[in-house]
């Protein structure tokens, strides 16, 4: 089935962000920019911590050295849709979400390929190294990534907002976990992964856990340290905990060409729209 999966993968990964480009309007990013406080939080949060605490997670933790690249590709990957969803539910700063969404969704064109590369470095084998090319990945994130946002906030400015809130309602409530089970799909019958034996990694799921909740408690604490209200820090909190599993599962199938970790992707997104409601719950409702 590898014809299909080239064709699903980059599919699902181009419909959720069209989904989040739809959530945009340009004027959106006009508060980004006049109260810039909270996004810059947000980003450095993303692109600093959530890797730092991943490498700290896993340094020592007695596991194959491909999963522990597997979880530094997944702090490396942006939120996704789901985190969208999750912060209005929780009545969050959607616009916040959306903005941090968007730009690091630009800003993994360059983060994504050094920490792969720093990760290999620090994990990596002699009999396993990584066959990427910076420009080639830039150039797949921009086709799959970048332009379907830019697409998604063009056509969603186009219309009016009765035609936009029709268009987007089911893509909002859908396509997180509707594209994410059709992906798991297709991995799991896929040549490279038909003789995976999931349960036999059920002990990966532990430093999963951890890795959520410790980056979830460290994003909503040290966004209130640095006087950020509470609506910002657990819309951070929903980010941090939400990566994109998706856009992981993409590059380690299409670009790395590694399964193992594609399983890390598929773990975690299994619990972590789930676990990551429920943390961001607890935070709003007993922690100031």
């Amino acid at each position: 089935m590898p014809n299909l999966v080239d064709i699903i993968m980059p599919a699902s990964i181009a419909i959720i962000m069209f989904g989040i480009g739809l959530e945009l309007k340009f004027s959106d990013f006009k508060r980004v920019f006049l109260y810039p406080k909270a996004i810059l939080v947000g980003l450095s949060s993303q692109i600093l911590l959530l890797p730092i605490i991943a490498l700290a997670l896993i340094y020592f933790w007695p596991m194959d050295p491909m999963y522990k690249i597997g979880i530094m590709l997944l702090a490396a990957c942006p939120g996704g849709t789901a985190s969208n969803l999750v912060t209005k539910m929780l009545k969050g700063r959607v616009a916040l979400s959306v903005s941090m969404t968007a730009f690091n969704s630009f800003l993994i064109l360059f983060t994504i390929p050094l920490i792969i590369q720093f990760s290999y470095f620090i994990f990596g084998s002699d009999s396993r190294t990584v066959n990427l090319s910076f420009w080639e990945t830039m150039q797949q994130i921009t086709t799959s990534v970048v332009a379907p946002v830019l697409a998604g906030i063009l056509i969603g400015n186009l219309l009016s907002e009765s035609q936009r809130t029709r268009l987007h309602q089911p893509l909002k409530y859908i396509l997180p976990s509707m594209l994410l089970v059709a992906v798991v799909f297709v991995i799991f019958f896929d040549d490279s992964t038909k003789d995976v034996h999931y349960l036999d990694y059920i002990p990966l799921f532990i430093p999963l856990i951890f890795f959520n909740l410790i980056s979830m408690l460290a994003g909503y604490f040290i966004s209130r340290k640095l006087r950020l209200n509470k609506d910002s820090a657990y819309t951070i909190a929903i980010e941090i905990g939400l990566q994109n599993s998706v856009l992981a599962l993409y590059i380690a199938n299409q670009l790395l060409e590694e399964p193992d970790l594609s399983l890390i992707a598929i773990l975690y997104g299994s619990f972590s729209l789930i676990s990551t409601f429920g943390i961001a719950y607890i935070l709003k409702k007993y922690f100031d």
